[in-house]
């Protein structure tokens, strides 16, 4: 396993982790399996989206803050954080992509984004790779 250090630069933002990712998998030399990748945090998530144009992401966070207003007036939490609590919760800790022939066996427009949901802070991801036949 390993942990990776990741800084977030806002309050919402989603950053593509997916060369990080790779780079692990390169590294282990596995060829065939599976990579799990672990958000340790309740405030911030993961998900597996486009690449290809940033609106995208754009888009996913502008319409989390209007279903999901960072200050509403039924949160009780009183950190006031709620809103990224809930988004987190939403897009969920981990994601789970097969291994192939050395790669991740990701779609043609396909990332691993880190879903910060309560920044800026300085987060972790970790990744656990398991190998075929493990």
């Amino acid at each position: 396993m390993k942990r990776f250090k990741i800084g977030t630069k806002s309050r919402d933002e989603m950053i593509d982790i997916t060369s990080q990712v790779q780079a692990y998998v390169d590294e282990t030399a596995v060829q065939t399996g599976v990579c799990v990748v672990y958000i340790p945090h309740t405030t911030a998530g993961i998900t597996i989206n486009e690449n290809a144009d940033p609106d995208v992401q754009h888009d996913i966070i502008e319409h989390l803050d209007q279903i999901i207003p960072w200050r509403a007036r039924y949160f009780q939490h009183a950190e006031g954080n709620s809103a990224a609590h809930i988004k987190a919760s939403l897009f969920g800790s981990s994601v789970n992509v097969i291994i192939e022939n050395g790669r991740l066996a990701l779609g043609t427009w396909q990332s691993v984004f880190f879903c910060e949901f309560d920044g800026p802070r300085t987060r972790n991801f970790l990744v656990k790779i398991l190998r075929d036949g493990e």
